[in-house]
């Protein structure tokens, strides 16, 4: 298994990353969609790093900004200490050997015109690795790794089915031996019956090659397999981060709270007597969030104060770091849910 330390391979400082809003003839800017608001968050090397919450949180444009394919509107990336986001496009192309990408849709993301061979060895090209045939080796080595037959290399991607198509995607991924891999809801395309094939094989491959993971998901039970540690996204925002059995079992922020207590549990005696907590409304326009805490108009705990003040991130860990977003939290510990 590898091993987890306490040193900081990935920085994230007060990331965000909004998009224009254009209206009229000349299309001026007239508003912005928050997609990212302020995001902060360290991942160590060889840890899992679990990002949750609802669609439209601002989870998968979290690691689209983070490895820079998507331009920050502000805030800092650090990997190994170089700051991300001032390099220049060759500079940030070269360091794209240590930083690779798993896509969701393993369907759109393998170019149909091209072979398996070419699809894999591509990053080996782009970063003038190897010779042709050292290129060609690797790439059966690669195939093999992620549990498909090297003799493929010649297929093309429509004749492969969802789960072995995202299996070529990690391979492709892995060509340059990266360190840093964001996982973008790589399962969420798949049927359930390969879903947890996908995520032992991400396993056994962070374990196998040390690799660090972002691994973006709403589905908190796969999360919470894979994961290390947890960071909840509500509206564009972290509103809470730590362990991840600390977070599943001792979930400090309502919102997280709402989505552990929906988690189906296996006893179905204890799935009967299992109440959901339903949050009321919808989801807040990233355009025009409110003010203070995002979280208040869909809150129970809500007060004058949620509804004006920005909750600091604080740490309420009792023997580990667990961060939360609320002026309440203390008053939230008690609440518990069974494994």
């Amino acid at each position: 298994m590898s091993e987890v330390t306490k040193e900081v391979l990935l920085e994230v400082r007060d990331l965000k990353k909004y998009f224009p809003i254009r209206r009229g003839l000349f299309r001026r800017q007239v508003g912005a969609i928050k997609a990212v608001d302020g995001v902060s968050f360290d991942i160590y090397q060889g840890e899992t790093l679990g990002l949750v919450g609802e669609s439209g949180g601002g989870k998968s444009t979290t690691g689209w900004t983070v490895i820079r394919d998507l331009e920050p509107t502000a805030g800092s990336v650090r990997f190994q200490g170089q700051d991300l986001s001032i390099l220049a496009h060759d500079e940030m192309r070269r360091m794209r050997r240590h930083i690779q990408m798993i896509f969701q849709d393993p369907y759109a993301s393998l170019n149909p015109r091209m072979t398996v061979g070419t699809i894999v060895s591509e990053p080996l090209e782009v970063h003038k690795i190897g010779t042709p045939n050292q290129r060609r080796a690797r790439v059966q080595e690669l195939l093999e790794i992620v549990g498909l037959n090297p003799g493929f290399i010649n297929r093309y991607p429509h004749e492969f089915s969802g789960g072995q198509r995202q299996r070529i995607g990690i391979a492709r991924a892995l060509a340059t031996n990266p360190t840093f891999v964001v996982a973008d809801e790589p399962i969420s395309a798949l049927d359930v019956s390969i879903q947890a094939q996908v995520v032992n094989l991400l396993w056994d491959l962070k374990n196998e090659f040390g690799l660090t993971y972002l691994f973006i998901a709403h589905d908190l039970s796969m999360v919470r397999y894979i994961s290390d540690r947890v960071a909840v996204m509500y509206l564009g925002r972290v509103v809470e981060m730590g362990p991840t059995e600390d977070v599943y079992s001792r979930s400090l922020h309502p919102y997280t709270q709402a989505l552990v207590s929906a988690i189906p549990v296996a006893d179905p005696e204890a799935e009967m007597t299992r109440q959901p907590i339903i949050l009321e409304g919808d989801v807040p326009n990233p355009a025009n969030p409110p003010h203070g805490c995002h979280f208040h108009p869909r809150c129970i705990y809500a007060t004058e104060i949620c509804r004006q003040d920005d909750p600091e991130f604080r740490n309420l860990g009792q023997t580990t770091e667990h961060w939360v977003a609320c002026h309440h939290a203390e008053q939230n510990q008690g609440h518990t849910f069974g494994n």
